[in-house]
């Protein structure tokens, strides 16, 4: 216990939620890191489809970050007034269900899902891209330098949200503080040179174009560089974790977050091009990151590089944190719904929702493996969950004001929203198909798929296991009790004990095998039948089932099923006798035939079958 309190922090009680709250200081690391550090990847993701168009690539950024830029605009609006309409939390599934109706929910949270396990994937794998750029002598330990993160943010996020937090507010300082210090610097020297700054560390030499400049390209640069908006929603998924005023606090938040983004994206891209920098293949052993290009060439690479890589290391790992933020809330909100596992509901020792963020870490981990932590690999599969939930969030809330009345000018603002990130998921989804979003057209159906088949099991659960009617007092009688016995000793007596308090028609079962001493059949008489006899109590019965292939377990669940036939509408106890060691370690020196023969009887067994442990405690 004291090794889970040291990892996780001691069990909160559900009185302790409140003081979990946070404000816009711990909501920034939080809710924003995501967003944030999509500022290392965005623009670097445009600039490597710009690769082929050498030098003159590069001139081009700048006028693609102004487009990102206008649409990150819009979609903020569009996000403060759902954080003012559903101060509950107003993720893009809530929204869509309340509005739009079951169909479009499940679009969005299939969306949504798909989208916060690529937030956690492609956040590790573009840290372990800034170290590597650092050191490239790591390159080679791409994949395990992943996994190690993925494990540390794991045990980080499992202490709870306040503790979170507080973890990550100084990497998440530092990173903006240096970061802007670049920016600041960089715009300085391109200013005082006359826009042809004289880089402190020369970046790569670009390569000469091998290609034209297309529409089609364009296209493409654009929607890779839309990886910049991703988190945005984050903030509006989470509002319960602020403290009051909920809504100002949230809208605060928003406001900071989104202004530190739109710096840096512009920031980077002016740099880029004043700077000619561009990016290097990520799957070559030579690779360096746009910002450790940028880094080098604005301030050498001296004590302040290596903390800026640093930095944008942390973040960028860490960023995974947005999705171990609201993951968990989204899993949860299905689950209410029905549509996933209520295991989901469950709140953990840290007053989280832990097997969300178990499910989490498994699918991230998988996804890390399968494309070996290389992020460019992953950003295709990248936008689609993002702008599909943000545009059926939208969408979602036009409806809202509509019904509400008197709020056209609100309707105007999500309307707007809804038609430009709609607009930009069919060029995503164009752009990107071949690249490998048709993954996440095929996965998301797949998900809304298996997420109707968990609610129709439960609509049938429920359905089946209803109770209209009062307690029933008719026709009580004991059950016919079938307790299996393979010798005697303080086990079988205790287990027989309990039978024949239970009912006066006990049935003990003995499967022989044929090459067994000491069977409960040589001392049933002289241990059984005389004790009971001599206390005038009804004499249990003693079937022996020949079992010449040795089986045990078959015989005892068909002989179950077949007395129960006979029985009719009659229950049947089956008591299951077993020892209890007291080390888990100790169970392989042990058979396991109780296990699996409660098992069987579970899995063949119907409503009049009872199973009946009778455990033994094997003390000191």
């Amino acid at each position: 216990m004291r090794t889970l309190d040291l990892l996780f922090g001691r069990p909160l009680a559900t009185l302790d939620e409140r003081a979990e709250q946070i404000g816009p200081s711990a909501g920034l690391p939080i809710f924003g890191l995501d967003a944030l550090s999509s500022a290392a990847y965005g623009p670097e993701a445009a600039l490597t489809l710009l690769i082929p168009l050498g030098f003159m690539g590069v001139r081009y950024i700048v006028p693609v970050s102004l487009a990102i830029i206008a649409l990150l605009v819009i979609v903020y609006f569009s996000y403060r007034q759902t954080i003012e309409a559903y101060p509950q939390g107003g993720g893009s599934y809530t929204v869509a269900t309340a509005n739009l109706g079951q169909g479009p929910g499940l679009l969005a949270a299939a969306a949504l899902m798909i989208d916060y396990i690529l937030t956690a994937a492609v956040g590790i794998s573009a840290g372990v891209g800034a170290l590597v750029s650092a050191v490239p002598s790591l390159h080679q330990h791409t994949l395990a330098l992943c996994l190690g993160i993925l494990l540390l943010l794991t045990v980080i996020n499992l202490r709870g949200v306040r503790d979170t937090g507080v973890a990550f507010l100084v990497p998440t300082y530092l990173f903006l503080g240096t970061l802007l210090i670049v920016i600041v610097l960089g715009i300085f020297h391109v200013l005082v040179r006359g826009g042809h700054p004289i880089p402190v560390v020369a970046p790569p030499k670009l390569p000469a174009a091998t290609t034209a400049l297309t529409w089609w390209l364009m296209l493409k640069v654009f929607s890779s560089g839309c990886t910049a908006m991703t988190g945005v929603e984050a903030v509006s998924n989470g509002v319960m974790a602020f403290r009051e005023p909920t809504r100002k606090n949230a809208k605060t938040t928003l406001t900071v977050i989104i202004a530190l983004l739109i710096v840096l994206l512009a920031g980077i891209a002016l740099l880029c091009r004043a700077y000619t920098i561009g990016a290097t293949d990520p799957g070559s052993a030579g690779y360096d990151s746009v910002l450790s290009q940028l880094t080098a060439a604005v301030a050498g690479k001296g004590i302040f590089y290596y903390v800026t890589i640093g930095s944008i290391l942390l973040v960028l790992s860490l960023s995974a944190n947005t999705a171990f933020a609201d993951f968990p809330r989204l899993t949860r909100a299905i689950a209410l719904h029905d549509y996933l596992p209520h295991v989901f509901i469950l709140r953990g020792r840290r007053l989280l929702y832990s097997h969300g963020i178990a499910a989490l870490v498994f699918f991230t981990g998988a996804l890390l493996i399968l494309f070996g932590g290389v992020t460019d690999r992953l950003i295709p599969l990248y936008a689609i969950g993002a702008f599909l939930a943000f545009t059926l969030s939208q969408a979602g809330m036009v409806v809202h004001w509509y019904k509400e009345g008197n709020a056209i000018g609100r309707m105007i603002v999500n309307g707007v929203g809804s038609f430009a990130t709609g607009l930009t998921l069919l060029v995503v989804l164009v752009a990107k198909f071949l690249d490998g979003a048709w993954i996440t057209v095929i996965l998301i159906p797949a998900l809304i798929m298996i997420m109707s088949m968990v609610h129709r099991h439960y609509e049938r659960t429920a359905r089946e296991t209803a109770c209209p009617d009062p307690l029933r007092l008719q026709g009580l009688r004991p059950p016919r009790v079938i307790i299996p016995m393979d010798r005697w000793n303080r086990i079988s007596e205790k287990g027989l004990r309990f039978a024949m308090a239970m009912s006066p028609e006990v049935q003990a079962v003995h499967v022989d095998c044929g090459d067994e001493e000491n069977s409960i059949c040589q001392v049933w008489e002289d241990f059984v039948m005389k004790p009971v006899r001599a206390a005038g109590l009804p004499e249990p019965e003693l079937v022996t089932i020949k079992s010449p292939y040795r089986f045990f377990i078959q015989p005892i669940v068909e002989h179950v099923l077949a007395e129960q036939k006979k029985l009719g509408d009659r229950q049947i106890a089956v008591l299951v006798p077993e020892l209890v060691v007291r080390h888990w370690y100790e169970n392989l020196l042990h058979n396991q035939r109780a296990n699996l023969l409660k098992l069987m009887l579970l899995v063949k067994g119907n409503e009049k079958v009872v199973v009946i442990n009778i455990p033994w405690y094997l003390h000191k």
